[in-house]
C-alpha cells in the first residue's frame, strides 16, 4: 500500500488541526463518484458554510481542471501537481503569495489535502506504460468525503436565499402599500391622524436602509404588517364616519330592487381630458376585486394589463365598447379598470352593469366619483 505523508515540508510544525485534517482525508468518500463541476457549484452555493472564499475558489477551480476528465472517482487517483506557476496561469494570473495564502485556506477548510514531496516539489513518478506511480501535490479527495455535507449544505443555502427572497419582497410590498395608501388618504383629504403613521413607516424604511440578517428583516415585517393594518383600520374607520352626511348619495338602485352599496367619492377627480390614476395600489385592487382574476392567465403586474384584462372581461358582463370608451374617457384607463373590477365583484346585485357604468362616468366627469372609496367599501367584509 502506497504511504502518503501527511507531515509538511519545510519549517511549517505538525499540528493537532493537521492530523485532524489527515485523519478526515482517509475517511470513506460519502459519495464514491461525482462530476467535478457540479461538486464545485455546489460548493459555490454552499461556500459561507466551508468558510472559503470567491477567491479561494477560484483557486479550487484551477486545480480542478488539472485533473483529467469531469469525473472524481474514488477509485483512481485524485492527487494533482502543477507547478505554481502553471496554477497561476489557470489561477488568472494570481501572484504566488496570493495563491499559496489561498491554497493554505483550502486545506485549512478541509476540502482538499496537502502530500509534500521530500522536497517541497510538485510532481509525479510514472511506471512501466506511463502511468502515474507515485504523485505529490494537492489531494482533492477530501471533496469527495464531504460531497453529501457540500451537497446538503448548498441546498439548505439556496432555501435560505429563497426565504431571504421572498421576506425582501413581502417587505417591499407592505411599504409600498402603506407609501400609498397614506398618499391616497392625505390626497383625498381623509380625516383621521395620518401623521402617526408616516412617521412609523420612516422609521421601518430607514431599518431597511441597512442590510440585516434573516431574523431581524423577519421583526421589520412584523412591524410593517402591523403598521399596514393599522392603515386599513383607520381608512375603514374615515369610510364609516363619512358616510351619514352622504346617505342619500350613497346607494345606486337600478331598475328593479337591487343594491349596490358603492360609495361616490370623497375627493374631487381631475376633469374630463386630465384624468387620474388611482391612488390605490394595484395589489389592493385585486384583493378587493378578486373575482376578476379568474378570467385571468396569471395575476396583473401593472396597470396596463389590469386595463387589458378588464376590456376582455367588460364584453362577458353586457358593457357595450361605448359604454366602456366613455369610462375610459371620463375616469382614466386605469380608473375605469379598477371601476369594471369592483362592478364585476358585486355584478349579482346590479341588472345593468353598463347602465352603472356610464352613471360613474358621468359622476367621474364632473369630479363626483373615484373608484377609491369602491375598494375600501368591498375591502370592508374582509377586514371585520
Amino acid at each position: 500500500m502506497q504511504h502518503l505523508t501527511t507531515t509538511p515540508f519545510g519549517r511549517r510544525p505538525v499540528t493537532a488541526a493537521l492530523l485532524e485534517r489527515a485523519r478526515e482525508a482517509r475517511r470513506p468518500a460519502s459519495i464514491a463518484e461525482l462530476d467535478k463541476w457540479h461538486l464545485f457549484r455546489e460548493l459555490c452555493t454552499a461556500r459561507a458554510a466551508f468558510g472559503v472564499s470567491d477567491r479561494d475558489l477560484t483557486v479550487l477551480n484551477a486545480l480542478l481542471s488539472f485533473h483529467p476528465g469531469t469525473m472524481l472517482s474514488a477509485d483512481t487517483p485524485l492527487i494533482v501537481f502543477p507547478s505554481n506557476t502553471a496554477l497561476s496561469e489557470r489561477a488568472h494570473g494570481m501572484a504566488e503569495s496570493t495563491l499559496r495564502r489561498h491554497l493554505a485556506a483550502l486545506v485549512a477548510a478541509g476540502l482538499i489535502a496537502r502530500h509534500d514531496s521530500p522536497n517541497g516539489k510538485r510532481y509525479a513518478t510514472r511506471g512501466p506504460g506511463g502511468t502515474i506511480a507515485r504523485a505529490f501535490g494537492f489531494d482533492l479527495r477530501p471533496l469527495l468525503v464531504h460531497a453529501r455535507q457540500i451537497t446538503h449544505a448548498a441546498a439548505e443555502a439556496r432555501a435560505a436565499a429563497a426565504r431571504m427572497r421572498r421576506l425582501r419582497e413581502d417587505l417591499t410590498l407592505l411599504k409600498r402599500d402603506a407609501v400609498k395608501l397614506i398618499a391616497y388618504a392625505t390626497e383625498a383629504g381623509l380625516p383621521g391622524d395620518w401623521a402617526t403613521p408616516g412617521a412609523r413607516l420612516h422609521d421601518i424604511h430607514s431599518a431597511m436602509r441597512r442590510k440585516l440578517p434573516l431574523h431581524e428583516l423577519e421583526a421589520l415585517r412584523e412591524k410593517l404588517t402591523a403598521l399596514h393594518d393599522d392603515i386599513a383600520a383607520l381608512l375603514l374607520e374615515t369610510e364609516e364616519m363619512g358616510g351619514s352626511d352622504r346617505e342619500n348619495e350613497r346607494h345606486y338602485q337600478n331598475s328593479d330592487s337591487n343594491i349596490l352599496e358603492f360609495e361616490p367619492c370623497r375627493e374631487k377627480t381631475q376633469a374630463e381630458g386630465n384624468p387620474a390614476r388611482p391612488a390605490l395600489p394595484l395589489a389592493l385592487v385585486l384583493k378587493a376585486c378578486p373575482d376578476i382574476l379568474d378570467y385571468a392567465p396569471s395575476p396583473p403586474r401593472h396597470w396596463h394589463e389590469l386595463v387589458a384584462l378588464a376590456g376582455h372581461v367588460r364584453g362577458m358582463m353586457g358593457v357595450t365598447p361605448d359604454a366602456w370608451a366613455e369610462a375610459q374617457r371620463k375616469m382614466g384607463p386605469e380608473a375605469a379598470a379598477v371601476t369594471l373590477a369592483a362592478i364585476l365583484q358585486r355584478v349579482s346585485d346590479i341588472q345593468s352593469p353598463g347602465g352603472y357604468l356610464r352613471s360613474l362616468s358621468r359622476k367621474a366627469a364632473d369630479g363626483q366619483f373615484s373608484p377609491g372609496p369602491m375598494v375600501m367599501a368591498l375591502l370592508r367584509p374582509r377586514a371585520a
